[in-house]
């Protein structure tokens, strides 16, 4: 018996919409790559929007209002906008005018898209940041704009934290709150131990250091951090990370000793995740080790915290206390390998919907 669909028609057969009705897409289904945030620009305001934004996310800082906000809006507001600036402007992607991230996540979503192509058309895949430009709320409500009756997000997080994933997945569901005409939702859950995403770590890593001039005496798998005390109140994002670090060793069949996990990106006074990254490239430059590769699994896309801090910033401590040869090893970004996580990811969660 054939089945009334929600256009007027019967499913499969086209739409039939009584005379004066509003023009309505539908049928569609979308895919939303959904990284951390980017500012628009390097100079102060810019800087103070997305920095505003960003601290304000109660799930990144969770100290009390009464508390925070008059750190934040005081003190921090106004001196780290400066300081940010400077540390983008070193990475800016001045032919597009935009930074590194927003680069590399377009990138990312205009191939899912033409890995995703078929011959109904029924796939849109596009591409939202968490903080600043493109937002989750606008490629929601363009996606929804262009029918997508279903749409599937992908925060681009291997690890679990609420500070990533599940703020991610918060202004989402707050989107959706204000959407007449709700698309069905699925958000997809962490990839930290997928086997594909192992795979093209091992692949990357290995492809990385074939191109040195040295062989390193450590390889460290930095992580960014968090604090202690989320990790205390339940947050999976440590045992994920310890996951990961523990399946690459294995798969690089590299000793225990040879690669380190270190955690990167501490703010503010509390004690985060150890050990430090920055303390434990200085240890090793101190102890007389002359050469090191460092690489950050956690990032699915180069930005800020890769090839401000690590590239640049751990280098330079490295250096500046003894060692010789440091190499950054790049996310895997847009690669043929990071391209084969990402659509295993998408089709996986697609199951049932095409």
């Amino acid at each position: 018996m054939n089945q009334i669909d929600l256009r007027g028609g019967f499913a499969g057969s086209p739409a039939r919409f009584p005379d004066g009705h509003p023009s309505v897409k539908s049928g569609k289904i979308g895919v939303l790559l959904v990284n951390l945030g980017t500012p628009d620009g390097t100079s102060y305001w810019p800087m103070r929007r997305y920095l505003k934004e960003f601290l304000s996310d109660k799930r990144v800082i969770e100290w009390p209002k009464a508390i925070w906000w008059p750190i934040l809006n005081g003190i921090v507001l106004s001196v780290r906008p400066q300081k940010s600036g400077k540390a983008y402007e070193e990475i800016w992607n001045h032919e597009l005018n935009e930074s590194p991230l927003r680069t590399i996540t377009r990138n990312q979503s205009d191939k899912l898209a033409s890995a995703l192509r078929d011959r109904s058309g029924k796939i849109v895949v596009d591409w939202a940041m968490r903080y600043g430009n493109p937002s989750i709320r606008s490629k929601m409500d363009a996606l929804r704009g262009e029918g997508c009756e279903r749409i599937l997000v992908i925060p681009l997080y291997p690890q679990y934290a609420a500070a990533t994933t599940a703020t991610v997945n918060d202004k989402v569901f707050e989107t959706l709150m204000d959407m007449r005409w709700q698309p069905a939702i699925r958000t997809a859950p962490p990839y930290h131990d997928d086997p594909v995403y192992i795979e093209a770590l091992a692949h990357s890593v290995r492809a990385s250091l074939a191109k040195l001039d040295f062989e390193p005496e450590f390889v460290i798998a930095s992580f960014h951090g968090i604090p202690q005390s989320y990790f205390r109140k339940g947050d999976p994002y440590h045992c994920h990370c310890q996951k990961t670090a523990r399946l690459l060793r294995q798969k690089l069949k590299l000793p225990d000793e040879k690669l380190l996990l270190t955690f990167q990106s501490r703010f503010g006074p509390e004690e985060w995740l150890q050990p430090y990254t920055d303390k434990t490239i200085e240890r090793l430059a101190r102890e007389g080790v002359k050469s090191i590769a460092v690489l950050t699994p956690g990032f699915s896309a180069d930005c800020l915290e890769t090839l401000e801090e690590i590239a640049g910033e751990g280098k330079e401590i490295f250096h500046e206390h003894g060692g010789k040869n440091f190499a950054f090893l790049p996310s895997l970004n847009d690669s043929e390998e990071g391209m084969s996580v990402i659509e295993a990811i998408a089709r996986r969660e697609l199951s049932g919907w095409l």
